[in-house]
């Protein structure tokens, strides 16, 4: 890359005036961040728009490209006025205004009459960002106006806190009358780099900053045009339109895939809408179709245990973000065994990284698959779909990778005495592969850790269900040999869960087995993943559902993860007593197929409420503090903000009240006394797909009872209704 425009020079040469004697960014103490994201590249930066390297950048492909990017007037930080993302997540816009300014001539301009407007948005790899000045005085003022920049091209796991022994060289910038471009060579050998170009010419533009001297009439604007990418351009009123209007075109076109959601209460379309937009801005469109990236910022990546658990939440609506996961899960299923990464054949990808640390092997989370719980959700969502669409050809597609996963689900099973069960291969994996990750979130009762391998509860679950899934497509395939087989698989999971996890004396399943087949006594939200799967016995399943909806677990906001009374409860903890939507949604679908119906909407009733006082989009989890009177929910400090499966949540609590379920094999949609969020009246579900056409429904609150009824449909598709009297 030239970072010189044709005809002009370029140079390199230090910043005559260190970046040091500029103002020191102002402290952060709670103040929220904001975020953009388009395919692989997101932002993440202050309320005033401004990038100081605390955990913020502009980031592609797991580096930080941007480790500093500040506005300054006259070498002041301006004062912030308001800053919002857009209802369709495509604009960030930071509203600012000038601090009083010195005399130009005979007068001085006060404080609070240049307002300042920074605006960005992101597309095809590039931030483009459009800074505004219009002085709303009578008075002729000179306005320096400075943008601080810099590139770390720090490893995503570096900005996470992980330390290096050593690192790349930071390669010489190159400088042209207006643009820069700053380098890094990696140890993986690859130059990255990232250049930025200014549609005006500054008056100073070195390494580290560029100056513009403003000359501003009163009443007039100014306006600068910015565009950081991999290559310099010529930033320009034009180019940012067009970009603009396709970035949000893009967005409106994820959104626009499935079914809509209409409520007749506005907060509650608010955050059925703010959940839509985060999906639709955390969806990347890879070669093998949709994919929702985990979270930003330390997930902006393909997960593969997110993916699936968002494509289940998502797919009564959206059936084509549960094809695109299969399909990419399928082409990246292991191969080969590798205790470094986690892989042995037929087991379904954790994690993929594209980062330096990542390629050079410093970790092993280039391509990983230590995720225990990946392999039978893959097989689950497939079995799932399949009901869904009746999309039998795309199940043969990916029948080979279905095989091969239920094999080594049923080759782990046997290795570990009929459970599935999970052990890291080497020191640099994960301690724990199932949801809750962290190091210490399986524990004995006494706070004791585990012994491997360790087979969770939710786990044996999963297992079963994809078993009882590979049953149900081999029929359709007219396997019945390898369906009886399956079945059977799964009924011997069952037998072995309920002689070993079932805890008599607690009425519950315990939380795991160790290696020596000890059971962790734990109570834990895992069990209603247990029950999302219809493993329990139906007494138990019923006393595990009332146990979840108890106090104990109860936060007011929803269930936590541990019970209070806990030897390792903390309601700080990331996974011990917090509360992660995706697991109340979990949990809220599994109590409800064990006769809960109305405890399952108490939880929808408690996640909305909470999702109030989160500006209507639910963070990844936060803290598990019991519910005060008039106060909100605490909020977990590093929470990833948007999250896919915290945004999918809503749309699982939806169905779950509505009691809607669709087999496009019969084709039938069956609806079980349909139940409103409290203080909503109606609710319609419009452009349901199916192989037959659309189909729309509606609900309707009656007195007691909740109404349901089809606007529009195919003939051929049966409807059934069972309406609670």
């Amino acid at each position: 890359m030239n970072a010189s425009r044709p005809g002009t020079p370029g140079h390199t040469g230090a910043d005559p005036s260190p970046q040091d004697v500029w103002p020191a960014p102002p402290a952060r103490a709670g103040q929220r961040l904001y975020v953009l994201k388009e395919g692989d590249t997101f932002v993440v930066a202050d309320a005033s728009g401004d990038v100081t390297g605390e955990g913020d950048g502009l980031f592609h492909n797991d580096t930080r490209l941007l480790s500093t990017f500040r506005l300054l007037l006259n070498g002041q930080h301006p004062a912030l006025l308001s800053s919002a993302v857009s209802q369709d997540n495509a604009f960030f816009t930071a509203n600012l205004t000038n601090r009083p300014l010195p005399p130009l001539g005979e007068s001085s301009m006060p404080e609070g009459v240049i307002h300042v407007e920074r605006r960005r948005f992101l597309w095809s790899g590039r931030l483009h960002e459009r800074v505004r000045l219009t002085n709303y005085s009578d008075i002729r003022t000179r306005l320096p106006v400075q943008l601080l920049f810099g590139a770390d091209f720090r490893d995503m796991f570096e900005v996470r806190g992980q330390s290096r022994s050593r690192r790349g060289e930071m390669q010489a910038s190159q400088c042209g009358t207006d643009c820069v471009a700053l380098r890094y060579h990696g140890l993986d050998q690859v130059l990255r780099e990232v250049a930025l170009s200014f549609s005006e010419q500054p008056q100073r533009l070195t390494a580290q900053h560029a100056e513009f001297e403003v000359v501003l009439p009163g009443r007039e604007s100014w306006t600068l045009y910015v565009e950081v990418g991999d290559a310099s351009t010529q930033p320009s009123r034009e180019r940012w339109r067009g970009a603009a209007a396709r970035t949000r075109w893009s967005l409106r076109a994820h959104r626009r895939r499935g079914a809509r959601v209409r409520a007749s209460g506005r907060l509650l379309q608010a955050w059925i809408d703010k959940s839509e937009a985060d999906l639709a801005l955390l969806t990347t469109e890879l070669p093998t179709g949709p994919y929702p990236y985990a979270g930003i910022p330390w997930f902006s990546t393909p997960f593969g245990r997110d993916a699936l658990i968002t494509s289940l939440q998502t797919l009564w609506i959206d059936p084509a973000l549960a094809r695109g996961v299969l399909a990419f899960l399928a082409a990246h299923q292991a191969s080969e065994i590798s205790t470094f990464r986690d892989a042995e054949p037929g087991k379904i990808m954790h994690e993929t990284r594209k980062g330096e640390m990542a390629a050079v092997n410093e970790l092993p989370f280039g391509k990983y698959y230590g995720g225990v719980d990946t392999t039978p959700l893959f097989v689950m969502l497939a079995a799932a779909y399949a009901r869904r669409t009746g999309d039998l050809a795309f199940i043969d597609g990916i029948w080979k990778e279905l095989v091969a996963s239920i094999a080594w689900i049923e080759d782990n099973v046997a290795r570990h005495g009929g459970l599935l069960s999970y052990a890291r291969g080497e020191a640099t994996g994960l301690a724990n592969q199932g949801w809750k990750d962290s190091h210490d979130s399986v524990f004995h009762a006494d706070g004791s850790s585990p012994r491997g391998p360790i087979a969770l509860i939710e786990v044996q679950g999963y297992a079963y269900a994809a078993l009882h899934g590979m049953a149900l497509l081999a029929r359709r395939r007219g396997d019945t040999e390898a369906a009886t087989h399956w079945d059977g698989a799964a009924r011997r999971i069952a037998r072995k869960v309920e002689d070993e996890f079932w805890m008599e004396e607690l009425q519950f399943y315990a939380l795991a087995l160790d290696g020596d087949g000890r059971a962790c006594r734990v109570r834990s939200s895992n069990a209603g993943h247990l029950l999302y799967t219809g493993l329990p016995r139906p007494q138990r399943g019923r006393a595990v559902a009332r146990q979840l909806l108890s106090a104990a677990f109860a936060s007011g906001w929803g269930i936590r993860t541990l019970p209070t009374g806990t030897s390792r409860f903390n309601p700080m903890s990331y996974h011990n007593g917090s509360v992660w939507p995706h697991d109340v949604a979990l949990c809220a679908a599994g109590v409800a197929r064990y006769g809960e119906r109305e405890g399952a909407l108490k939880l929808l009733d408690q996640l909305f409420e909470a999702a109030t006082f989160f500006g209507m989009r639910l963070p990844e989890l936060f803290c598990g503090f019991e519910r005060a009177l008039g106060e909100a929910p605490v909020a977990y400090p590093v929470a990833c903000l948007p999250q896919a499966w915290a945004a999918g949540a809503v749309f699982m609590l939806l169905q779950v009240g509505l009691g809607v379920q669709i087999d496009a094999m019969t084709p039938c949609v069956s609806i079980d006394r349909p139940l409103l969020p409290t203080g909503i009246a109606s609710l319609q579900i419009c452009g349901i797909a199916l192989p037959q056409g659309r189909l729309d429904l509606g609900f309707r609150r009656v007195g007691s009872r909740v109404l349901a009824f089809a606007d529009r449909g195919p003939p051929e598709t049966v409807l059934r209704i069972d309406v609670r009297l």
